[in-house]
């Protein structure tokens, strides 16, 4: 069973196991509460729940031409850049930083919850 460390912009830290290794990592955080944005509801017609793999990013698979046009309309995307929606985990961990855009989305998404938001 993988286990995925997500950590948000604000330090927050959230360790997940993954029992099933076929979700995407998006869908990973939404069952587990954690704060990773995503104004299309995950079909890849946004950059919203842009995230940087810090470890564990040669075990996902090749990143597909639709990911990397929906990547280009995302803030500071690095190398390690990939799309929550698009990331099947495999039985590999990972080290997740989610960004400051998807943070942002996220709390977009859940207004009744800005008060938690570090300024």
């Amino acid at each position: 069973m993988p286990k995925i460390t997500f950590v948000d912009p604000e330090g927050a830290t959230s360790e997940v196991e993954v029992k099933a290794a076929s979700s995407n990592l998006l869908e990973i955080a939404e069952e587990h509460g954690v704060k990773l944005g995503s104004a299309c509801g995950g079909v890849c017609a946004c950059s919203s729940c842009h995230v940087y793999i810090k470890e564990g990013l040669d075990s996902l698979e090749e990143m597909e031409e639709a990911e990397e046009d929906r990547l280009d309309m995302g803030f500071d995307v690095r190398p390690s850049s990939r799309l929550g929606c698009q990331c099947v985990v495999q039985g590999a961990d990972l080290r997740v930083e989610i960004s400051h855009e998807s943070l942002q989305t996220w709390y977009n998404e859940h207004p009744d919850r800005r008060d938690e938001q570090v300024k």
